[in-house]
């Protein structure tokens, strides 16, 4: 499972594996490289995903980029 996020303006893939979430950050063209500094534990489950990721990045909110919001898949 993916889910694909804008957090604060800068879009964020994390996918379900068998020990937890890994993370990207996601470029142009389908490019993605690891979100090294982005660990989610593996007890957040997938519906508090958003409200962890606001916790982690709250400092990089401004007021064109307010939010963290799940996109569609």
């Amino acid at each position: 499972m993916a889910i694909t996020f804008d957090v604060f303006g800068r879009l964020v893939l994390a996918e379900r594996t068998t020990v937890g979430w890994r993370c990207f950050y996601l470029g142009d063209g389908g490019k993605r490289r690891a979100a090294t500094d982005l660990v989610v534990p593996e007890f957040i489950p997938e519906a508090k995903l958003d409200q962890y990721l606001v916790d982690i990045f709250h400092e990089l909110a401004t007021s064109q980029h307010p939010t963290v919001t799940r996109l569609p898949s």
